[in-house]
């Protein structure tokens, strides 16, 4: 399996010479088996934009799965230049809201006039849309687990991938103060959280805030860096990569967060970072 990060901000893209080095576009993960192109992208941020680059000039010929449907992990969808061509296939997994609204409709609330001028089945290529719920799938040869993770403003998943090779968890938008404060103040270890987590070999997860920061800004649905180094210890996984960068925390300040988790197990994304099971 390969991991490669191809937007790791979160809330909003993050353009400027101040965030170069980590990046600023927004979520978007592209998941290959050894030796294939992408097949697998986890949340449509504006990276998705960079997966053309790993296609060799070919379409993206696979499956999207979002977490959730907030603007940072859906806009950079209709922009994609691998997916949106007339030769892609493309099979987009949406949360289901659970209020009877079939996958296109609820994505056609955001992805349509008046608010763009392009539907979601106008866009090019041989596209459906399946709802995503609580279960585990079977997807472009991989074993997707999908939990519920709290977040505040709608439905959010978590996704523990698996193949032969290992095991990559992506919780990119986790608010365990939910919960309660748990027994450190950073939040509740809960059990949606563990069970994706467990003896896994990479997580990716929420790093938007710092333990200092959770009391004023919690309530956006966030997690603190040092909950997601927690959880993974607790939960056993090899390494832990913090992700979803706040969208004003610079390269610098982002280098002296990373200072603070010296050791091989924890590793601050980039738009750079590639991870190889």
């Amino acid at each position: 399996m390969r991991v490669t990060f191809l937007g790791v901000r979160g809330s909003t893209p993050a353009p400027g010479e101040k965030f170069v080095r980590y990046g600023g576009h927004t979520s978007c993960v592209a998941i290959a088996h050894d030796g294939e192109a992408p097949s697998l992208l986890l949340d449509a941020g504006t990276g998705i934009r960079r997966t053309s680059a790993l296609m060799n000039g070919e379409p993206f010929r696979g499956s999207i799965l979002l977490t959730h449907l907030h603007w940072d992990h859906v806009h950079g969808l209709p922009f994609c230049d691998a997916s949106d061509r007339t030769d892609s296939r493309v099979t987009l997994f949406v949360p289901d809201q659970l209020d009877g609204s079939v996958p296109l409709e609820v994505l056609s609330r955001g992805m349509s006039p008046p608010h763009f001028p392009v539907r979601a089945d106008e866009l090019r290529g041989d596209w459906s849309f399946e709802s995503l719920t609580a279960s585990t799938l079977e997807v472009e040869g991989f074993r997707i687990l999908v939990e519920e993770i709290p977040h505040k403003g709608g439905l959010t998943y978590g996704f523990r991938v698996s193949d032969a090779t290992g095991t990559v968890v992506y919780v990119p938008d986790h608010c365990p103060t939910a919960f309660s404060d748990g027994p450190d103040g950073l939040g509740e270890y809960h059990e949606s959280a563990m069970s994706l987590c467990q003896d896994a070999e990479v997580l990716i997860h929420d790093a938007q805030l710092r333990r200092e920061e959770l009391a004023a800004e919690a309530h956006f649905g966030h997690a603190a860096v040092e909950y997601a180094v927690e959880l993974a210890r607790r939960a056993n996984v090899k390494r832990v990569v913090p992700f979803h960068h706040k969208q004003s925390r610079t390269d610098d300040e982002l280098d002296a967060m990373a200072r603070q988790f010296d050791g091989d197990h924890v590793t601050f994304a980039t738009q750079q970072t590639v991870i190889e099971l």
